[in-house]
C-alpha cells in the first residue's frame, strides 16, 4: 500500500506512521530523512541540497521531489510505503503527478486547533536528560522535576501557544487545500484523531480498510 499521510503539526502523523509502518512492513519515509541520507552519501541530489542549506536556503522542490522519486523506487518501497511531510503545497503534490508518483491513498489525521495547542503547551522536556514529560497526560512526580535526574523541567520555545498557533495557520493556509486537492482525485481518507492514541489508530486502520 503506497501511502501519503498528512495532518497539522502536533497531530500525531508521526506516531501513526511508525505504526503502519511497524504493521503493514512497509517503510515510512520523511523528506528530512530522503535529504540527510541523500547529503551523507553524497549523491548528486545530495551535493545539490546541501550547497542550498549551507547558504541557509530551503532546497528547492524540484531537487526534494527528485530525491523523493529516487527514494521510491529503491527495493524496499517495492511493496509500499508511507510518505510522511510531503507533498506540502498543491504545486508539490501536481509536481509528484507529473513525475509519476502516484499514491493507493491519501490518509489525513483531523485534529482540532484547540486540542494540538493543548496537546503540545502542555510538553515538558528536562534541560539536563532531555526528558519528555506532559503536565495533563505524563506529569512528573514533582511538578517541574525530572524524574530521572532531577534536572528542571522547561517548555520547549517551539511549544508556547503563540508559536503552535502560527505553525497551524501556516498549515490552515498552505497544506490543508490539499485535502480537497486528494478528495477531487477520490484518494483521500480522514482519520480522527482523538485524545488517546488508541482510539486514534483504530480510526486511521478504519480510514485504510485494514483490520486492527
Amino acid at each position: 500500500m503506497k501511502i501519503i499521510i498528512m495532518g497539522p503539526p502536533g497531530g500525531g502523523k508521526g506516531t501513526q506512521a511508525e505504526y503502519l509502518r511497524d504493521t503493514l512492513l512497509i517503510p515510512h519515509i520523511s523528506t528530512g530523512a530522503i535529504i540527510r541520507k541523500a547529503i551523507s552519501e553524497k549523491t548528486p541530489l545530495g551535493l545539490k541540497a546541501e550547497e542550498y542549506i549551507a547558504e541557509g536556503h530551503l532546497v528547492p522542490d524540484d531537487i526534494v521531489i527528485a530525491m523523493v522519486k529516487e527514494r521510491l523506487g529503491e527495493e524496499d518501497c517495492r511493496k509500499g510505503y508511507i510518505l510522511d511531510g510531503f507533498p506540502r503545497t498543491i504545486p508539490q503534490a501536481e509536481a509528484l503527478d507529473e513525475m509519476g508518483v502516484t499514491p493507493d491513498c491519501v490518509l489525513c489525521i483531523d485534529v482540532e486547533d484547540e486540542s494540538i495547542v493543548e496537546r503540545l503547551s502542555g510538553r515538558r522536556e528536562c534541560k539536563d536528560c532531555a526528558a519528555s514529560y506532559h503536565v495533563k497526560y505524563n506529569p512528573p512526580q514533582k511538578e517541574g522535576v525530572c524524574d530521572k535526574c532531577g534536572g528542571e523541567l522547561i517548555l520547549r520555545s517551539d511549544d508556547v501557544p503563540e508559536t503552535i498557533r502560527e505553525r497551524l495557520k501556516v498549515y490552515h493556509e498552505q497544506t490543508e487545500p490539499l485535502e480537497e486537492f486528494y478528495r477531487a482525485k477520490g484518494l483521500l481518507r480522514m482519520a480522527k484523531g482523538c485524545e488517546e492514541l488508541e482510539d486514534t489508530t483504530r480510526n486511521v486502520m478504519r480510514a485504510l480498510g485494514v483490520e486492527k
